[in-house]
């Protein structure tokens, strides 16, 4: 069962990000995590929750932003677009779909409030998110150097915008 992530499971959706979520391709720091979700309180930022036994068991965070204008086609610079920042499913879970559906589902809110370009990130080898993301309709847009948040493998990030774009 998928539902709106509501600010009382703010406590447990960080505790599944930081326990299943840590990986060598993701960059998940504490404060920039926790700010991050803390904005599900003001409405921000938006969460979709799995729920297994009443426990949830994946997430996928999402929210309206400007830090992909470089990316927008010509013409839409200045438009607000969907960014998704986290998908994070149980390691118990992992390889059913969830993140795919829940990525799935975040796009349609995205899409529903009006924002065009989706874009998410991810280490440029981490296959398991690229293949999420790749069945949820994103298109790899731009790979590029990013010591800052990669330590590890080629230590660049990939860019990928939602569907079929020139």
């Amino acid at each position: 069962m998928t539902q709106a992530a509501v600010p009382e499971q703010i406590g447990e959706i960080l505790a599944l990000i930081r326990e299943h979520g840590p990986n060598p391709w993701n960059f998940l720091p504490d404060v920039e995590l926790a700010a991050h979700l803390s904005a599900i309180r003001r409405g921000r930022t938006q969460a979709i929750v799995a729920l297994h036994e009443g426990e949830i068991v994946a997430v996928v965070t999402f929210e309206p932003s400007d830090a992909f204008h470089r990316y927008q086609p010509d013409g839409r610079e200045i438009e607000w677009q969907g960014h998704v920042g986290e998908v994070v499913v149980h390691r118990e879970h992992r390889g059913q779909g969830l993140g795919t559906r829940l990525l799935k589902a975040a796009v349609g809110r995205l899409l529903q409030m009006g924002l065009v370009e989706i874009y998410v990130e991810r280490h440029e080898e981490n296959e398991g998110s690229a293949g999420m993301m790749r069945k949820a309709g994103f298109v790899v847009i731009d790979v590029f150097d990013d010591p800052r948040r990669r330590d590890v493998g080629s230590r660049r990030t990939s860019v990928s915008r939602y569907g079929p774009h020139p």
